[in-house]
């Protein structure tokens, strides 16, 4: 074997001492990353809950779902949405079920703003379906962002801005105070605007950017002043969006921050408390299912994640993690891969083969292990299944590897097992069952794994089913029909109860050989007539099964046998049960080396 070298970065492995009292099982040395640079979350922001009852929360139903990635996704695009994008994009949204959309920052784009106006003179957007947009609390901004909706029945006008120390010294160069007055005044005129506007009343929603590292009395305090500001009643509700802009703790501390909120909020049936996750530390879909277990009610993300740095937190995980709990995830993802197809089109951005539920592979299985449990289980599925009278695709899922039945994303159990060198004999097993109707038996399935292995090591590919039923033709087949060792005008007969005679020409290398016997069976004389031209063959094992329906269909026998002192399988394919069972017999003989 050639390896072939490749320079690659030099890197400086950590030579500092082993930290004191460290056990002799982690010999762990420290690394020269300047960690001291950085604080943790408890010096950053006061975490004032300590009885906190989400940890023995659980899921019952599903929060709210509003997609984001018509506004927040599609900022975060190098290339952002056209409006013909952005349709296309909204109406998989109305499709799927969702019905608060938010499809825009009106006031940030004049492509923003045209497609509001289009979904306001269109007929676009269902009667159940509200629309929500996006704007930073100036009044000039507010005022195009009014313009944007006029015309929209169902509208939630979304109101945002930094509430953070950091944010407010570095970017607003403002106190507690002064954002504070900034954001009540930003209300007013918001509330005075919409006050002039014709129609349904619009909801309003606000967000104190960067919450999650924001004081929370001080979250408070300004949330309880907009409730009170706008008027807010159980059936009018104002929405408090606690975003974690920027991810900067562990989910846990995401939510107890949400705790705290849901306990605290003053007129709490007059306000809808969400959340709006992103992901930088990667546990952006766990920050948003236990701040739903500390008491949020409606979860703002995207699409498979898209957004800004790591993204906003997955919809589509959430709502399948659901499902498989259980639990209705009240939108629809049962046709996945169009659903994929149409959010790579508009963000211009591939899903990752191993994204959760919806990357090409994340239903597939190599390891030779893994196929057997699956095979396994999938076949015993069908059998509880059909003992109980009911459809596979109703009954209780658990088969092992699988979470959920790909089959509820619109995915087919053929995509389940694939084949390549770290594969084993019960997937190569299944894939043939599976595409061909080959139901390989126990004793020969690890030999033609050998064979499988062979090819997968010498190729270091993927081997597709259709290859692998070739490889089986040329392994067991093929060597019945066209090697060195052939018959010709063989028959076979009962001469007396339990007599058999077989009499046949033997073509052995372009050779004919006239050759006859006698056995309690017609595969028992063919072996005699054999011995006689000198090939000595016994039958160890025989399995036989129709390879399709209806008294037309083919039979495929297959065959162990002990060749000479060397035992081989071989396999024949025909109409003819017995015809193939003869094939079977030559082809083990001729994979002895004959």
């Amino acid at each position: 074997m050639t390896i072939t070298r490749t320079t690659f970065p030099t890197l400086r492995t950590p030579d500092g001492e082993v930290p004191a009292g460290a056990p002799a099982w982690n010999r762990q040395q420290p690394s020269r990353m300047p960690s001291h640079r950085y604080r943790p979350v408890e010096d950053r922001v006061a975490l004032p809950l300590t009885d906190r009852t989400w940890p023995s929360a659980r899921f019952t139903q599903a929060p709210l779902w509003v997609p984001v990635d018509l506004r927040d996704g599609n900022q975060a695009l190098a290339e952002p949405m056209d409006t013909a994008r952005k349709r296309r994009m909204f109406d998989l949204l109305v499709a799927m079920g969702y019905k608060e959309i938010e499809v825009g920052y009106p006031s940030a784009s004049q492509t923003d703003f045209d497609f509001v106006r289009h979904l306001a003179t269109s007929d676009a957007v269902p009667g159940d379906v509200t629309i929500s947009v996006f704007t930073a609390a100036r009044a000039d901004l507010i005022d195009r962002t009014v313009e944007s909706v006029e015309g929209l029945p169902r509208v939630v006008i979304h109101l945002y801005t930094a509430t953070a120390p950091t944010w407010r010294d570095v970017v607003l160069s403002r106190s507690r105070a002064e954002v504070h007055r900034l954001i009540l005044d930003a209300g007013a005129h918001l509330l005075r605007r919409t006050e002039r506007r014709g129609g349904p009343a619009v909801r309003f929603e606000f967000s104190p950017e960067v919450f999650n590292l924001t004081e929370p009395d001080y979250v408070l305090e300004i949330c309880d002043s907009m409730t009170e500001l706008w008027q807010a009643s159980p059936d009018r509700p104002v929405i408090h969006n606690l975003p974690a802009t920027v991810e900067v703790a562990t989910p846990n501390v995401y939510a107890d921050q949400i705790e705290y909120m849901h306990r605290h909020l003053a007129r709490r049936d007059s306000v809808i408390l969400s959340v709006h996750p992103h992901n930088d530390r990667g546990t952006g879909v766990a920050c948003a299912e236990l701040a739903v277990l500390a008491g949020a009610q409606r979860v703002e993300g995207c699409l498979f994640g898209n957004g800004e740095r790591t993204g906003n937190v997955d919809l589509a995980t959430l709502a399948l993690n659901l499902h498989a709990q259980g639990v209705d995830p009240m939108v629809d993802f049962s046709d996945i891969d169009a659903i994929r197809e149409v959010v790579e089109y508009c963000n211009r951005l591939p899903v990752h083969a191993r994204h959760p539920y919806v990357g090409e592979l994340v239903h597939t299985a190599f390891s030779g292990t893994h196929q057997d449990a699956i095979a396994k289980g999938l076949a015993h599925h069908a059998k509880r299944a059909a003992d109980d009278g009911v459809p596979p695709e109703t009954a209780p899922w658990a088969v092992p590897y699988l979470p959920i039945d790909p089959a509820d994303l619109g995915r087919t159990y053929e995509e389940v097992i694939r084949i390549n060198s770290q594969s084993g004999k019960g997937g190569v097993a299944h894939l043939l069952n599976t595409y061909y109707g080959l139901d390989l038996p126990q004793r020969m399935r690890p030999d033609f794994s050998r064979v499988v292995q062979q090819v997968t090591d010498a190729t270091g590919q993927e081997l597709p089913a259709k290859e692998l039923r070739d490889l089986f033709d040329h392994t067991y087949l093929d060597p019945g029909r066209a090697g060195s060792v052939t018959l010709a005008d063989w028959r076979t007969s009962e001469t007396a109860p339990g007599t058999h005679t077989f009499t046949a020409t033997l073509r052995i290398d372009g050779r004919e050989v006239p050759c006859a016997g006698t056995g309690n069976g017609p595969l028992a004389a063919m072996a005699d007539a054999l011995r006689g031209a000198g090939f000595v063959v016994d039958v160890l094992s025989y399995t036989e099964h129709a390879a399709g329906a209806g008294p037309d269909s083919p039979a495929v026998a297959y065959l162990e046998c002990r060749v000479n002192g060397l035992v081989r399988w071989g396999a024949g394919w025909d109409t003819s049960l017995l015809a193939a069972s003869m094939q079977g017999v030559m082809a083990a003989v001729n994979r002895a080396g004959a």
